[in-house]
């Protein structure tokens, strides 16, 4: 792929004569089969995946048609639509919300290196639109498929989640796609708006790295707890399979919620349970699946104050990139409060991706509240970032005190007469 060593135009050239029409029909005719095939190679993965669990389970009792159902859903449901259960127990429709983050992230990058392939190409950031909308041609088409049946896709969930999904993941390819021009180009202050986006960014990355690490140590302390629930969800190997392929999906939730753990607000476990370092509000009977099985007991518990150090290292980390930025006193200041905010923003935008509904009632509300994350987020970074960044600027900028005079030398002796 040629990278582009200019800022992408945002018209193509005047078409002046039928060959450079016909040439630009093509361009635009393989900008949107390239997002086409985005969102087609996605689906397709996750359609062989699904009817390869189909033709192995013992009980194949939902059909094919049924199966290639469950993958559309599935593919939906990752671009933050919500999906409904008609056939339940109490004839209530039940909600399911919640994101699989990872198979979220595996859609997004298709998206993203699809369109900075095709910006590239052409040399113009038009082409980043006629991506999104094969993208999202394909997209109509799978909802329509989806909206019917046992397990049905909310319309007004996907009409509005799947484009501002696939807008994201464009508008990223067409930066990168474009040569990645620095903001400084746009706006004056740009240079301390990168630096703070850059800040901003990696204290996120280590408040779910920290997530994940805390998640992971729950589970592995929890380990025989969540090797029973393979057995007691399915006897089959298939099903089996199936269950640990969906644990796999869900590793990226729960970094998150563990994050938010660690962060204070923690997450809630149905209506009103809350988990948090300060104790465990007592919760219902859970399902019976492996991750969960990482979440403590009702109660307080000391270890869990250890957590804490996931959003002091995201402060720390923070305050490292201020102060190598070796900026001045006022700008230290502005960008790391910027970057405060962008994790803030940025955590609150992944707490509200990995939680939602699992049904109604007790059910209806699982993972952590985005505005409490967002708000924590912001908190912890400026809070150690600020102050020990902006000292640190102005011990390195302010005026070293003038050096003391030198003594006189000492009046020689008068000679003698």
């Amino acid at each position: 792929m040629t990278q582009l060593t200019e800022q992408a135009q945002p018209y193509p050239p005047a078409e002046s004569d039928p060959e450079t029409r016909r040439a630009a029909a093509a361009a635009r005719a393989s900008a949107a089969a390239t997002g086409a095939a985005a969102a087609g190679l996605a689906l397709a993965v996750l359609a062989a995946v699904v009817l390869l669990l189909w033709v192995v389970s013992p009980f194949p009792d939902s059909g094919i048609g049924g199966a290639l159902h469950l993958g559309a859903s599935v593919w939906l449901l990752a671009q933050g639509a919500d999906l409904v259960r008609d056939d339940t127990l109490s004839g209530v429709p039940a909600p399911i919300g919640v994101m699989p983050l990872l198979l979220s992230a595996l859609l997004g990058w298709l998206l993203y290196r699809g369109t900075a392939s095709a910006v590239a190409s052409s040399g113009t950031y038009r082409s980043a639109g006629w991506v999104l909308s094969g993208y999202l041609s394909v997209a109509a088409l799978v909802a329509g498929y989806a909206a019917r049946g046992p397990l049905r896709v909310d319309a007004l969930s996907a009409a509005v989640c799947v484009p501002l999904f696939a807008a994201a993941a464009t508008a990223a390819g067409a930066w990168a796609g474009s040569g990645r021009p620095p903001l400084e180009r746009y706006v004056p202050w740009g240079a301390d708006a990168a630096v703070a986006l850059r800040s901003g960014g990696i204290a996120t990355g280590v408040l779910v790295g920290g997530g994940a690490l805390v998640g992971g140590t729950a589970l592995a302390w929890h380990a025989g707890a969540a090797g029973r629930t393979f057995g007691q969800l399915s006897a089959g190997l298939a099903g089996q399979a199936a269950v640990m392929l969906l644990c796999v999906l869900l590793v990226p939730n729960l970094a998150v919620w563990s994050a938010a753990y660690g962060l204070g607000p923690g997450f809630v476990l149905g209506a009103g349970r809350t988990v948090a370092p300060d104790g465990v509000s007592a919760h219902p009977l859970l399902p019976r699946f492996p991750l969960l099985a990482a979440v403590p007991g009702p109660g307080g518990h000391g270890a869990g104050w250890a957590a804490l150090a996931v959003p002091a290292a995201a402060g720390c980390a923070l305050a490292v990139c201020c102060v190598r930025a070796r900026l001045g006193v006022r700008s230290t200041a502005l960008v790391a409060a910027g970057g405060s905010a962008v994790c803030g923003l940025a955590f609150g935008l992944l707490a509200a991706a990995s939680g939602g509904a699992m049904g109604t009632g007790a059910l209806g509300a699982f993972g952590p509240a985005w505005w409490s994350c967002a708000a924590a987020a912001t908190v912890w970074p400026l809070a150690l970032a600020l102050p020990t960044a902006t000292l640190i600027s102005w011990t390195r900028t302010r005026p070293s005190p003038l050096p003391p005079p030198p003594p006189y030398p000492p009046t020689p002796p008068l000679p003698p007469h």
